[in-house]
């Protein structure tokens, strides 16, 4: 009996994960559509539609190519010749990796400093706006010191770009910061890495206490949001509210297999079973970044208790290395963080939306009232770019035209 026991469950395992690869090959890199969402390619805003603003979202572009090959700058480019002076683009964090902008001497240094300035000549030769965010990396991955590091990088972009709304929110504080783009379009930017961040991190003048900043930023987030509910509101962060991927506690099996592939890719160790303890324990308990961190998951409840509320929502973060768009309760959750790398993200679930590849998603409003949703990624072929994916965000909001009447 314990022979075939000892042959039936490896074998049982083996097979279920081998079942398990064989799914996600199939859909990995390739984009999923909700049923709802099949044949989005037949619909658009019509010839009638006047572009008012469009926004470019763009998540950790901290690893683009500084040779003036990157695929995604390409692309970029190609979206600004649209948008000229009516539009916006957003860095939505971990804007330089490993480490944000070290110190000068740092062995990081130079070559952060020049992805930084490709970045910042990107804002200086488009005619529309350019807005900076943080992320965990701009934080020194979140460590001691993390203050101080994007304090560095903030004051760089600042120096270069003379404009005090390029990087936000300001000092590192938690936000709300908020932009009127349109008639009908505001812009709220918040600093999600300031929940997670150990270390020093700035409480503001007006408190005395983390405790007192915190629940200043909430009762601030929902008077912003309620007195604005009459226009579509576009939260920007670094940290999704929800994901189908790595921070959101998906994981493939080639990581429960080989799991120190997440320190290198090339340490290929077979640890089965063993190997799953740590996706598992990001799972249940999670790292600093994840959602299942207690920080986090905090943050993230309080969040979400209050944009429940409305349905004029649509909330952007970067922080997953891929695309994904989730429509809960009205509101409209993307995750753009596929700006220079790509990572597994898992289909179905609550999202509408998920593709593993390098792009970002454009947000464009018309005069009609119209909001629609645009996932433009990297051709295979060629730097030229294409949209896989378009979506009209419904709203019960008057158009710009009846508006301004």
């Amino acid at each position: 009996m314990l022979i075939y026991f000892l042959i039936i469950v490896p074998t049982l395992f083996i097979s279920f994960l081998a079942f398990s690869y064989w799914q996600e090959r199939k859909y990995r890199r390739k984009p999923f559509y909700k049923l709802a969402d099949v044949g989005w390619q037949h619909y658009g805003p019509g010839a009638d539609a006047k572009l008012v603003h469009s926004v470019a979202m763009l998540g950790d572009v901290g690893a683009v190519a500084t040779d003036g090959t990157d695929p995604v700058l390409a692309l970029l480019e190609e979206w600004k010749r649209e948008a000229a002076t009516a539009g916006t683009v957003l860095f939505l964090g971990d804007n330089l990796y490993p480490i944000g902008l070290p110190a000068v001497g740092n062995r990081h240094r130079d070559a952060a400093e020049q992805r930084l300035n490709l970045l910042i000549e990107t804002v200086k030769n488009f005619a529309g706006r350019g807005i900076f965010l943080s992320g965990n990396h701009d934080w020194l991955k979140g460590g001691t010191g993390g203050y101080r590091q994007m304090l560095r990088q903030e004051k760089y972009v600042l120096d270069h770009l003379q404009d005090p709304e390029s990087y936000l929110p300001p000092r590192g504080q938690l936000g709300p910061t908020s932009i009127q783009l349109a008639e009908g379009l505001l812009l709220v930017v918040i600093n999600t890495q300031w929940f997670v961040q150990r270390g020093e991190k700035p409480v503001g003048q007006h408190h005395d206490s983390l405790q007192a900043a915190i629940e200043q930023f909430f009762l601030d987030l929902h008077r912003l949001v309620h007195n604005n509910r009459h226009q579509r509101i576009l939260i920007a962060a670094h940290h999704p509210l929800y994901s189908n991927a790595l921070h959101g506690g998906k994981f493939t099996v080639k990581q429960h297999i080989f799991p120190l592939t997440a320190a290198h890719k090339r340490f290929y160790i077979p640890l089965p079973i063993f190997g799953s303890i740590y996706p598992f324990y990001r799972q249940l308990f999670g790292a600093y970044e994840d959602m299942a961190h207690r920080k986090y998951k905090k943050m993230r409840k309080r969040l979400l208790r209050i944009l429940n509320h409305y349905d004029n929502i649509i909330y952007v973060a970067g922080h997953d290395h891929n695309l994904q768009h989730f429509e809960v309760q009205h509101n409209h959750y993307l995750v753009s963080g596929s700006g220079s790398k790509t990572a597994f993200v898992k289909k179905g679930g609550k999202a509408t939306f998920t593709l593993e590849k390098l792009g970002f998603f454009v947000l464009n409003y018309y005069t009609n009232g119209q909001l629609w949703l645009e996932a433009r990624t990297v051709a295979d072929t060629a730097n030229a770019g294409t949209v896989v994916f378009r979506k009209q965000l419904k709203s019960v909001l008057q158009p710009v035209s009846e508006q301004l009447a």
